[in-house]
């Protein structure tokens, strides 16, 4: 697992911890260390790197290993190799969400549009608005976003001549693009 042929190494605590993250090197030797001490099998769930640089999430199951005269010194077990079954439950997870999460920013979107036109704010004070009323209501920012837009078409229309000027600047936009 660690991309070793058999017999090319001699499998030692300081080449294992010599291959795990740098973020979880330090808690699996602690692991290690009070295992031996105390004499307690563990398992641990970590990350280390393989031979190639690959990087491998896995849950180690272990319990000491005793010399003749019955003192520890070392340990034994196995490694679970939950890389892929990690990438599928995330990419499962992230399909699920995705288009949840994708469909409440949209919403909020158009309310942050809404408030920008009609208060003449920025993007930023916009979403600032919708997360004040938010927690001022005590009501999720994207229940508090959908409610506005539905409640769009009881805002009367605006006059002629604003919407004849919206409909000039929609109809020549093309014509002030930077080229």
């Amino acid at each position: 697992m660690h991309g070793y042929i058999p017999g090319e190494v001699e499998p030692t605590t300081e080449l294992m911890l010599s291959h795990k993250h740098p973020d979880d090197r330090e808690q699996v030797a602690a692991t290690i260390a009070r295992s031996i001490t105390s004499g307690e099998p563990f398992s641990s769930r970590h990350r280390f790197i393989d031979t190639r640089g690959n990087e491998h999430n896995v849950m180690v199951v272990a319990d000491r290993i005793y010399g003749d005269d019955g003192a520890p010194v070392g340990t034994t077990g196995f490694y679970i190799d939950l890389s892929d079954t990690l990438a599928a439950a995330e990419q499962s997870a992230l399909d699920h969400q995705l288009p949840q999460v994708l469909e409440a920013r949209a919403v909020i979107e158009q309310a942050k549009g809404v408030l920008m036109r009609m208060y003449r704010i920025s993007a930023d004070q916009a979403f600032k608005v919708l997360v004040w009323r938010s927690q001022e209501a005590n009501v999720k920012l994207r229940d508090l976003a959908q409610q506005l837009v539905f409640e769009l078409p009881t805002v009367p229309a605006p006059r002629p001549e604003t919407m004849a000027a919206f409909d000039h600047i929609l109809l020549t936009l093309h014509e002030r693009m930077p080229k």
